[in-house]
């Protein structure tokens, strides 16, 4: 049952609204520029007032919180699920799903949102809570996907934790040279990670 920001049932009105709102707030942040992370925007385009955010999210820490779980509820699995039955197999499948999923518009609209927030823990604890909880049950989900897939694997627990750190940046960071001038060779790159990451943890 979703509820609206002071604790009442929503009826279908309110969760249509609800959902355009969070499409709608998806779709400027994945289109990134300065404005955005707006939450006025995002109201302007959507076609609501500020009351209506206000109603649905309360406030646009609220806001924030309720994309992440969105997305994190509709982008679908970064990890196979089960996993490869090996290694070789399943560290490339990972890092492809991830190449794949950073072009999708929630990984945008994530990058965009991560970059408008507070860069210290402290600072977005403080200021944003709800959206602060949201980033760390996301990191949860993460590092339980990442155990799942590897748990029939007989992987070091320590290095499995050390990839699992390492993978989203790195791939970050490769999809930026996609869109820099560049002679790299991203799909030897791509196929160095993995590598790289194989013999690791064999």
């Amino acid at each position: 049952m979703t509820l609206s920001a002071k604790g009442t049932r929503l009826n279908r009105r309110g969760l249509e609204t609800r959902r355009n709102l969070l499409k709608v707030a998806i779709r400027c942040l994945a289109e990134g520029g300065p404005e955005a992370a707006s939450a006025n925007l995002i109201a302007q385009r959507a076609g609501v007032t500020w009351g209506t955010v206000q109603h649905q999210f309360g406030d646009v820490d609220g806001l924030w919180a309720a994309v992440f779980g969105y997305i994190s509820e509709h982008g679908g699995p970064l990890i196979p699920t089960p996993g490869p039955p090996t290694l070789a197999e399943l560290v490339p499948a990972i890092v492809e799903n991830l190449w794949s999923a950073l072009d999708a518009p929630g990984s945008r609209a994530i990058e965009s949102l991560r970059h408008a927030l507070p860069r210290h823990r402290e600072e977005l604890e403080s200021e944003f809570p709800l959206t602060a909880a949201a980033l760390a049950a996301w990191d949860v989900n993460w590092t339980h996907a990442c155990k799942t897939a590897f748990e029939n694997l007989d992987v070091d627990d320590a290095k499995l934790q050390r990839i699992r750190a390492l993978l989203p940046g790195a791939m970050r960071g490769l999809h930026g040279e996609r869109h820099l001038s560049t002679y790299t060779d991203l799909d030897e790159a791509r196929r160095g990670l993995s590598e790289a990451i194989i013999a690791y943890l064999s």
